[in-house]
């Protein structure tokens, strides 16, 4: 594509990523025969957990858009389109078990977005190295995020816990692959700020 090409697509999939309803190319992960029965209680503390991946999810979108906005490598940048379009499952998936809670999405969304994404052009201006560097970081800090939800979702929440389980996995596939490609270790003060910014999502997210 052309500049002017790259930088429309790059406007509609925020449209898209912020604005729009979405439909996962995989199926959304369940447990059969394990019904959710919630109390209020346990519904209201799901939602929460279930937003504040979902915005996890809408900066995941950001950071991989941005980053294939800033590479001149063809076949990088095709990877984090991959990455990306991969990680619109999550993005269905979280959307719809909100729905499924009686709960909405984060009302910060577009800040969200226009955060990350900021992030993400940073980070691929930086390099090619750099960027698949901050990657792995990411992956890695969702994936210990991930797993500090699965151990706060209701016992009996049997959908979201499905969800999360295989988001992990992704996570987790996405940092290998960032890895393999050449990443670059990332200082430990750049870790140290990426981790007090998600600190930051986190805590706003769970409630707005």
């Amino acid at each position: 594509m052309n500049p002017t090409d790259r930088l429309i697509t790059t406007l509609d999939a925020a449209l898209r990523t912020v604005f729009a309803a979405h439909t996962g190319a995989q199926p959304c992960p369940t447990l059969p025969g394990d019904a959710t029965e919630l109390s209020e209680a346990d519904r209201r503390e799901a939602a929460a957990l279930m937003r504040v991946n979902h915005v996890g999810e809408v900066c995941a979108q950001a950071l991989y858009t941005a980053q294939a906005f800033a590479t001149n490598n063809e076949a990088l940048r095709a990877h984090f389109i991959t990455a990306g379009a991969e990680e619109t499952n999550h993005l269905a998936w979280t959307e719809q078990r909100l729905k499924e809670l009686g709960d909405r999405t984060s009302l910060l969304n577009p800040l969200w977005y226009a955060g990350a994404f900021g992030i993400g052009l940073l980070a691929g201006r930086l390099g090619d190295r750099v960027s698949l560097g901050f990657v792995v970081e990411t992956e890695n800090q969702v994936e210990a995020h991930l797993d500090e939800h699965l151990n706060r979702l209701p016992a009996a929440d049997h959908a979201s816990r499905a969800i999360v389980a295989q988001m992990k996995d992704d996570e987790a596939r996405h940092a290998f692959n960032a890895k393999e490609l050449g990443a670059l270790d990332l200082p430990r003060p750049v870790k140290g700020l990426m981790a007090a910014a998600a600190k930051v999502m986190t805590t706003v997210a769970h409630r707005v």
